[in-house]
């Protein structure tokens, strides 16, 4: 097997590696699911930490008692806990709040921070999507970019463009006036 061969299937087998996580870390959006680290175990072992959670938005009026939500708890965290009651404001019943297992302060979640539920979950994937998305990982993912672009050209500049033209023969004929 020649080295530019070798190279060629090691660039394919990146560049797949490196379309199936954009995929599951950005593609996934296109499809309405947002994604999320599990960084504590409240949710083991449904959800186990390190975890990529996906979560579809769902119409907070179709909660029940037992469903796992993900929702905000403040304007910078987002928390995943099972619902364990589903209240109705007093006064406008149209409201609706959570209570939810594991919530820290004890307070109710308000329809609106509702996020979603999570519809399916990747083990450990959660590690790679928190240490891409900052330094120094994002320089590492950035580097390791750079050297698939040149793992797939690096095969063209080994060869001289020797390749070139092979398999495209101009045949001229002549013509008899």
């Amino acid at each position: 097997m020649t080295v530019k061969k070798l190279l060629q299937i090691i660039s394919t087998i990146l560049v797949a590696l490196v379309v199936l996580l954009a995929v599951a870390l950005v593609g996934v959006r296109l499809a309405g699911i947002r994604t999320f680290t599990v960084l504590s175990g409240s949710m083991e072992p449904t959800y186990h930490v390190g975890s990529l959670i996906y979560v579809k938005k769902v119409d907070p009026t179709t909660i029940r008692p037992g469903q796992v939500i993900t929702f905000m708890l403040d304007e910078n965290t987002v928390a995943t806990h099972r619902v364990v009651e589903v209240v109705p404001d007093e006064d406008d019943p149209s409201t609706l709040r959570f209570r939810t297992k594991g919530a820290e302060d004890g307070s109710l979640v308000h329809y609106k921070n509702v996020i979603g539920t999570p519809v399916f979950t990747i083990p450990k994937l959660g590690y790679v999507a928190n240490y891409i998305q900052h330094p120094p990982g994002l320089y590492v993912a950035i580097s390791a970019g750079a050297v698939l672009l040149l793992l797939t050209f690096l095969p063209d500049l080994l060869s001289g463009g020797s390749d070139k033209g092979q398999g495209k023969h101009i045949r001229q004929d002549s013509q008899k006036a």
